[in-house]
């Protein structure tokens, strides 16, 4: 089964266009929803993330597949840079809240949220994937860099987890540096 979701996100990569609807300058939405840090359920409201400085903002597929694992585990190496930067990281996806929990844990070392995004959040950030691997909803692999005024600042819309952390961490640098 777990070989199967695996091919079927790799093929879906392949399919899915890479246009994010979320262009820079555009008002990030808001949104309150639970989820995860360290395998202990939390909250997570962008609005009072925001308060606190820019928040990177980071859609994966699904918990648990190669790419997701690979990028929570890179997102989590570069905790410190984002700290020194003042953003917050979320990684969001359509998983339920029991699952980003052993998630948060196992991937991402404790060091950040993960959160799950309802049908309001993933139309709103236009990451639907429109597919299902394994019977859940998987969204695509899109990072925000939102910065603390609520604004889009930087869009990073691609399959391909190999340039998430680079491009993002670059983006709230810049942020910071004004």
């Amino acid at each position: 089964m777990r070989r199967t979701a695996l091919t079927l996100i790799a093929a879906l990569s392949l399919a899915a266009p890479a246009m994010a609807a979320l262009a820079p300058g555009a008002t990030a939405p808001g949104f309150s929803t639970r989820g995860a840090v360290a395998g202990k359920v939390v909250s997570v409201d962008l609005a009072r993330l925001l308060k606190k400085g820019p928040v990177v903002l980071y859609f994966f597929p699904a918990a648990f597949t190669g790419g997701c694992n690979a990028e929570a585990h890179a997102f989590a190496e570069a905790i410190p840079q984002f700290r020194a930067a003042g953003a917050t990281v979320v990684g969001m996806s359509a998983d339920d809240v029991p699952t980003l929990t052993r998630f948060s844990a196992e991937k991402c070392a404790g060091k950040f949220a993960v959160a799950s995004a309802g049908p309001a959040v993933v139309k709103g950030y236009d990451v639907a994937l429109g597919q299902q691997v394994g019977g859940r909803d998987v969204t695509k692999r899109t990072s925000y860099v939102i910065a603390q005024d609520g604004h889009i600042a930087y869009v990073h819309d691609d399959m391909n987890p190999a340039e998430h952390v680079s491009g993002t961490l670059a983006a709230v640098q810049k942020l910071k540096r004004g």
